[in-house]
C-alpha cells in the first residue's frame, strides 16, 4: 500500500482508507448501506490491514454513533495499528445544542466520540460541515483546546466551500491555531466539481483531499449501464435523494469508457474509477466502503497498478463539463489561462 502525507501535514496515510458507514446500519440512510456487526466488522479490518489499509473513517452521525460503537470494538486490542478519523457538526439530535460546532457541542463531541470508540484520542478530526451560526475563532480555539488536551491530533473539514475553507485557515494563521490539514470532499468519475475551486485551494494552501463516495454514490459499480432498468437491489431506490445527482447522459458516457478500459485491462470498473482518483492533484486518501469481504478484497486491488496515460485522458475526455462561472473564461480564452492556468495534471 502507498502513503501519501496529508496536506502539509507530517502524518501519513494510506492512499486507499476504509469507510464505515455500514457498521452499525441504522436508519433509512445507513440501514440501507449496510449492517456490518462488530464480528462481521473485526474480520474486514483484518482484511484492510493485511492490505496495508490502516486508516478507518467514521462519523457520528452514521448510525447515531453505532458506526463508532462498533468500529471501536473492531479495533480493540489494535488501537495502535489504526488512524481513526471521525467527523462532528451534523444534527445528533432536535435539541439546540445537539448540531453545529459550537465550543459546546465540539467538546462533547469529542468526548462522546472517545468513549463509542473505546480510545483516548482521535487521529484526524474532521467538522463534518460549515456551521454558519459559529464564529470561526470559537471553532478553532475549541479545536486548538482538544489538540493541546491530546484529544485529537489533527483537525480538518468536511463538504467546506473554497471561501468557507480559506476564511477558516486565514483565521488560523492569524491567531496561531493549528490549521485544517485535510478536507474530506465528494470528488469523482461523475462529479468533478472539486477542481474548479477546491483543489487549487488545496494545491496552494496544503490541504490534502480525503475523497468520500468514489464511485459515484455507487453508480459506478458497473451495475447501471445504458438501456438497462436500475437493479432491483440497488441502494439507489432508497437512497439517490440523499447524494449528489448526476445527468444520466454524463453518467452513461464515463461507465461506457470504464467498460472498455475494464475489458483492455482485466480490472473491474470500480478498480479503474478508483485508480483513475489516486492519479489526481492534493488527493490523500480514497475512501473505499464494502458490505462483504468480496467487495473489500475487489476494491484494494484498485492498487498495485496504473492506467496508461492514454486511458486516463479518455476518462478525462469523457467525464469532462463545461466549465461554470467564473472558471469558463480562464478554460475558452488565451489570455486568462495565460494568467491563471490549471494545476498540472488537471485536463
Amino acid at each position: 500500500m502507498e502513503y501519501r502525507q496529508l496536506g502539509a501535514s507530517g502524518l501519513k496515510v494510506p492512499a486507499l482508507s476504509f469507510g464505515t458507514g455500514t457498521f452499525g446500519g441504522q436508519g433509512p440512510l445507513f440501514g440501507a448501506w449496510g449492517d456490518t456487526d462488530a464480528q462481521q466488522a473485526r474480520r474486514l479490518v483484518d482484511i484492510a490491514l493485511d492490505a496495508g489499509i490502516t486508516m478507518f473513517d467514521t462519523a457520528d452521525v452514521y448510525s447515531a454513533g453505532a458506526s463508532e460503537e462498533v468500529l471501536g470494538q473492531a479495533i480493540k486490542g489494535r488501537r495502535d495499528e489504526v488512524i481513526i478519523s471521525t467527523k462532528a457538526g451534523l444534527p445528533m439530535g432536535d435539541g439546540p445544542g445537539d448540531a453545529g460546532t459550537s465550543r459546546t457541542r465540539l467538546i462533547k463531541a469529542t468526548e462522546d466520540a472517545l468513549r463509542r470508540l473505546g480510545t483516548d484520542h482521535i487521529d484526524l478530526f474532521q467538522l463534518h460541515a460549515f456551521d454558519a451560526a459559529t464564529p470561526v475563532e470559537e471553532v478553532l480555539a475549541t479545536l486548538d483546546q482538544l489538540v493541546q488536551a491530546g484529544k485529537i491530533r489533527y483537525a480538518g473539514v468536511s463538504n467546506f466551500s473554497g471561501w468557507q475553507l480559506m476564511k477558516s485557515l486565514a483565521a488560523a494563521d492569524r491567531n496561531g491555531h493549528p490549521r485544517y490539514v485535510a478536507h474530506q470532499v465528494y470528488y469523482s468519475l461523475i462529479g468533478r466539481d472539486y477542481e474548479w475551486e477546491l483543489m487549487p485551494l488545496g494545491l496552494d494552501q496544503g490541504v490534502g483531499a480525503v475523497v468520500w463516495s468514489p464511485l459515484g454514490w455507487g453508480r459506478l459499480t458497473g451495475k447501471i449501464r445504458r438501456g438497462r432498468p436500475l437493479p432491483e437491489r440497488s441502494r439507489l431506490h432508497d437512497t439517490a435523494d440523499y447524494g449528489p445527482p448526476v445527468e444520466d447522459e454524463l453518467l452513461f458516457r464515463v461507465v461506457d469508457v470504464l467498460a472498455e478500459i475494464a475489458e483492455e485491462t482485466g480490472r473491474t470498473i470500480p478498480q479503474i474509477a478508483l485508480n483513475w482518483l489516486l492519479r489526481r492533484p492534493t488527493v490523500s486518501s480514497v475512501i473505499i466502503g464494502a458490505r462483504d469481504e468480496t467487495q473489500l478484497r475487489q476494491n484494494i486491488d484498485a492498487v498495485g497498478w496504473e492506467l496508461t496515460g492514454e486511458q486516463a485522458a479518455r476518462l478525462d475526455a469523457a467525464s469532462a463539463k463545461p466549465a461554470p462561472y467564473p472558471y469558463f473564461p480562464y478554460e475558452r480564452q488565451e489570455g486568462f489561462a495565460r494568467l491563471n492556468p490549471r494545476p498540472v495534471g488537471i485536463a
